[in-house]
């Protein structure tokens, strides 16, 4: 199973950027492994993401386990916050 994470290195907002950046620091951080899908170099990518969420005007950044849905930054940050991250990547 592997974690991807969908994001964007062409952020118009900043908000987007800060999410994105606490993400990585987390995943990182705790060491799980992850593949980072850059949605500002691949339009298939983002039409994947959406179809996959079932979700027609998802934006990054988003979390999936392979082609399973898991959630956006607040799911995980929330996630993460109360000592559930590895549930919410459907690691556990």
């Amino acid at each position: 199973m592997t974690v991807k994470f969908y994001m964007t290195t062409v952020a118009t907002n900043r908000d987007i950027y800060i999410k994105q950046n606490r993400i990585k620091l987390i995943l990182d951080g705790k060491k799980i492994p992850y593949e980072e899908i850059d949605l500002s170099k691949n339009q298939e990518g983002r039409e994947e993401m959406r179809a996959l969420a079932g979700i027609p005007d998802l934006l990054p950044p988003q979390i999936f386990n392979d082609n399973t849905y898991c959630g956006d930054f607040q799911a995980f940050d929330d996630a993460n916050e109360d000592g559930r991250l590895l549930e919410f990547l459907h690691l556990k």
